[in-house]
């Protein structure tokens, strides 16, 4: 199934923001979420103060539990983070994007606008019963997220790093073994 453009963008910055955690923690300055927040093209609010940072990273645990959780458990989380902030879906266009869904104003604090854009593109995932486009990386010295929006469904891999280190680890298994 083809995701809409919000819900692809939605989840591809949840994914990457929840993996900052992971070892080495790659979410440590306000910089870093300055440039988190231009790279995945957030609109809105943004105070850039100590404690919007601190709520940033707070958050990523959230954003793990919910990307990693089984069907009905994806659903509590969805139905939590949208009640907290009282999300009233609306259509909006802005920039280069047309009409897409915002649940939040764009007053709204940042980590707030990222539960809930984050659990609107679950949404989709729920109702298309394709959770299976998350998963954990298959490099196992690795637990960040994979979202795998590829037709096939063969991304493994959270990175080009990891990837290379296994394929590189299975040639010289190969070449050990001829």
């Amino acid at each position: 199934m083809a995701f809409t453009h919000d819900t692809e963008m939605a989840l591809l910055a949840a994914v990457t923001l929840a993996n900052t955690a992971e070892e080495p923690d790659t979410l440590v300055t306000i910089a870093d979420l300055d440039s988190f927040f231009e790279e995945h093209e957030y609109t809105g609010r943004r105070d850039g103060t100590q404690a919007e940072f601190e709520a940033v990273r707070a958050v990523r645990h959230e954003l793990r539990d919910l990307l990693t959780a089984d069907r009905d458990g994806a659903v509590e989380l969805v139905n939590r983070f949208l009640a907290e902030a009282r999300a009233v879906p609306q259509l909006v266009r802005h920039g280069d994007y047309d009409w897409h869904i915002h649940a939040t104003g764009p007053d709204e604090a940042l980590v707030t606008r990222m539960k809930v854009e984050t659990a609107m593109a679950m949404i989709d995932l729920i109702r298309a019963d394709d959770l299976s486009r998350l998963g954990i990386c298959a490099d196992e010295d690795c637990r960040a997220i994979v979202l795998d929006l590829s037709r096939n469904r063969s991304k493994r891999f959270c990175s080009t790093t990891c990837g290379n280190r296994n394929a590189v680890a299975a040639y010289r298994a190969r070449q050990a073994g001829a």
